[in-house]
């Protein structure tokens, strides 16, 4: 589905986040780290992030890239990264630090030359174009190349007749700018978007009462129709939405219901108080909207959230934290397993065992690591050939198992993995 984007913009330099190239102010507080800023876009309902590296050595790009891998670590929405682009090096560290799409300047004409080259390896959709001016010359070999979107820095240039058959993300410093109307423009960027306070909810919601689509939640059935217990509410399951751990229960009528659908952020009616109840307003322990569902009944809702902090007033991440029967069964969720492995794995690494086989391979070092991820694959290749099912899950198991000994060396987790593949 197309629809009109809010994208703030990032500029990071230094390690701070500042509104504009120029770095005379920065988005939030001194102490506010980019990581934490981008989540904060996200959990207030940005469709994107722009990042845009003012790094000026290689040491301060270096840093800056490892920031841009820490926010592809923490957000789900995806990031448009550029700035300091020399080589061809440079677009793929972008990529590979999580970048959907990396932006060359259109001022820079080593980078117009290295267009076509990056387009062709990484992807013409991986590509796109920063316009500072107004050039021809650039803007056809954007077009040739048919790159995924420029991205406009000065308000003035932007014509939409003249650069129909193009994306474009338009920078501006009035949100109300009525060239976002025009069918080629995928989305807006610039300090009217970026405030740590901006309310991109809201703005969404003038967006569609303009009749412009955007990305914002509408109830596919309406409250009237939900079935209500006799206290005229609705009880809704919550649960993590990585996870799938169920966090709380809690309850809803109409007005909280249309609360969390207008601001995305989980809002409850508080049956002793008698009062509505936005989640985390006192403890800063907020859950920000990722689906809601509703059961079969049309009387119970799920929701999936992102839960920041814990989700009980014990403190406990979940309200279910105590046990009351329990079988003693195998944990057979997937990604359950691996992340208890890689737990203990972890923990050797931190808390050296003496004995551990684990520790033996932290002790002998990457090299000694990779010949055995080597070897535990040419034994998945040698029992392959065997006609006996079982010898394989063995041989595939020891594989992971010294994966996850090289993953943990390489600082990389299962959510990282389970990111990218998704992302494929």
């Amino acid at each position: 589905m197309s629809y009109k984007k809010i994208i703030p913009v990032i500029y990071l330099k230094d390690e701070k986040c500042y509104t504009s190239y120029d770095c005379k102010e920065l988005i939030a507080d001194e102490n506010s780290s980019a990581v934490t800023i981008a989540e904060s876009y996200q959990n207030h309902g940005a469709d994107e992030i722009m990042i845009l590296d003012l790094s000026y050595d290689d040491a301060s790009h270096d840093i800056a890239i490892s920031i841009l891998r820490e926010i592809g670590k923490q957000v789900d929405i995806p990031l448009i990264v550029g700035g300091n682009v020399n080589r061809v090096e440079d677009v793929k560290k972008y990529l590979y630090a999580g970048a959907k799409m990396a932006l060359l300047d259109n001022e820079r004409e080593s980078n117009m030359l290295l267009l076509k080259e990056v387009a062709d390896r990484f992807g013409k959709d991986k590509i796109g174009m920063i316009v500072n001016q107004e050039d021809d010359d650039s803007l056809n070999l954007a077009k040739d190349n048919q790159i995924g979107a420029l991205v406009l820095l000065k308000d003035a240039l932007y014509n939409a007749e003249k650069n129909s058959g193009m994306e474009w993300i338009l920078s501006v410093s009035d949100a109300a700018d009525e060239r976002i109307k025009a069918d080629n423009v995928m989305g807006i960027t610039g300090t009217a978007v970026s405030s740590h306070d901006f309310d991109i909810m809201k703005l969404k919601e003038e967006y569609a009462q303009e009749g412009m689509e955007v990305n914002r939640f509408v109830s596919s059935i309406p409250f009237e129709e939900f079935r209500l217990n006799s206290d005229g509410l609705i009880p809704v399951v919550v649960q993590d939405y990585k996870t799938d751990e169920v966090l709380m229960v809690a309850y809803m009528n109409q007005e909280s219901y249309e609360k969390t659908i207008k601001t995305g952020i989980m809002t409850y009616y508080s049956r002793s108080r008698k009062e509505l109840w936005v989640k985390g307003l006192t403890s800063g322990h907020f859950q920000y909207v990722m689906s809601l569902d509703i059961d079969c009944d049309n009387d119970t809702l799920l929701a999936k959230v992102k839960q920041i902090g814990a989700a009980c007033h014990t403190g406990n991440r979940s309200c279910f934290y105590r046990s009351l029967v329990k079988k003693d069964i195998p944990q057979t969720n997937p990604l359950k397993v691996l992340n208890d492995v890689m737990n203990v794995i972890l923990d050797r690494k931190e808390h050296p065992k003496e004995g551990s086989y684990t520790n033996y391979l932290f002790d002998k070092g990457i090299d000694k690591i990779l010949k055995k991820c080597g070897e535990e694959a040419t034994e998945i290749v040698i029992a392959a050939k065997n006609p006996d099912p079982e010898e394989i899950k063995y041989e595939i198991s020891d594989f992971l198992y010294h994966i996850m000994v090289l993953m943990a060396v390489k600082d990389v987790s299962w959510d990282d993995i389970m990111k990218e593949l998704a992302n494929r």
